[in-house]
């Protein structure tokens, strides 16, 4: 069984740990070689993609199951889930459930499973999917999802020492600096710190002070 949810938001803001990189771990539950991928997903596109490339690597496993969440930890606004010939509601559902307590955002898990011959049952299905995923996110390495916008900026040579000053302060990084009749900076920062950084140079410079955005990454 496979099943998908999507709804359209605005784009999210937030700041919250995703996944470093690909990670994973294996375990034998009852003689069944369970093998857990976890890997950052920040889209539908490509949590499909990564959930296309382990089944690919594992071609002779009897289920590749998975599930994902893509957005902030415990959004439920965009997730998928597949048994993958498990029975229904013993694989997938369990291991999105744990991906949502998880507290890690952007994240896809394949759970491969070799049988073993020794039949598990729903309960022991459920609970074995749900420990590879917490087994696999108690040591997964993060890092932290920060959208970022760029600033064109333009000022007086006074102004340079204190905008200088500035950046720490703001996760502020200059792109590139231009010096003519005044001195013009590309900067980038987190999108969350950009009102407090326009008022700071505001302030800094009585006003005397172009601030222009350039571009988005994401």
């Amino acid at each position: 069984m496979v099943c998908e949810s999507a709804a359209t938001h605005s784009m999210d803001d937030r700041r919250y740990p995703i996944p470093a990189g690909l990670h994973r771990v294996e375990q034998d539950i009852q003689r069944s070689r369970f093998v857990t991928t976890a890997m950052h997903t920040p889209t539908v596109e490509e949590a499909k993609a990564f959930v296309a490339r382990v089944r690919d690597e594992f071609p002779d496993a009897n289920h590749n199951c998975w599930a994902y969440v893509v957005g902030a930890p415990g959004s439920t606004a965009q997730v998928g889930m597949s048994d993958d010939g498990e029975p229904h509601g013993t694989a997938g559902r369990p291991m999105l459930t744990a991906l949502l307590h998880g507290g890690v955002g952007d994240v896809a898990v394949v759970v491969t499973r070799y049988f073993g011959g020794t039949l598990l049952g729903k309960g022991g299905l459920v609970r074995a999917y749900t420990g590879c995923v917490q087994q696999a996110l108690e040591h997964l390495p993060t890092t932290e999802r920060v959208r970022k916008v760029r600033l064109a900026v333009e000022l007086e040579y006074a102004s340079i020492d204190g905008v200088r000053r500035l950046l720490p302060e703001h996760e502020a990084q200059v792109v590139s600096e231009e010096y003519a009749a005044t001195v013009s900076y590309r900067f980038e920062l987190p999108v969350t710190r950009v009102d407090a950084f326009r008022t700071a140079l505001t302030d800094l410079t009585q006003g005397q002070v172009l601030i222009e955005p350039v571009e988005s990454e994401d």
